[in-house]
């Protein structure tokens, strides 16, 4: 593995999740290689949420349950980063303004009702 590599995957996983991981390279090239190495920092975390949500029905938790906690472990390791943007997301395509307002919408730091209900 190339030195630009492991910064990359140090810098996915760094930027990308709340896993403790020493990102010591913030120049250009070093994000560019981070945001290419992403999806293995998705896997990882989509791979825990699995994991939990398979244990807890081995457990015999039930399937809401382990539902929910397979839905919690990617929100938790990703502080939410794409939680936030459905919501918004929600909140603009539910308004039923046109393309300009609907953007303006999105682009609040608000949650409103759509993106409440789609959370």
């Amino acid at each position: 593995m190339t030195s630009l590599n492991s910064h990359g995957i140090r810098f996915a996983f760094g930027t990308l999740t709340v896993l403790p991981v020493r990102v010591t390279r913030w120049d250009r090239e070093t994000a560019r290689s981070g945001m290419l190495h992403a999806p293995l920092a998705g896997l990882v975390v989509g791979l825990l949420a699995g994991a939990l949500g398979s244990l807890s029905l081995l457990a015999g938790s039930g399937p809401l349950l382990a539902a929910v906690a397979s839905v919690a472990v990617p929100a938790a390791l990703t502080r939410g980063l794409h939680l936030d943007g459905l919501a918004d997301t929600a909140d603009g395509l539910g308004s039923g303004k046109p393309a300009e307002d609907a953007l303006r919408i999105m682009k609040q730091s608000d949650i409103g009702p759509f993106g409440v209900i789609t959370l």
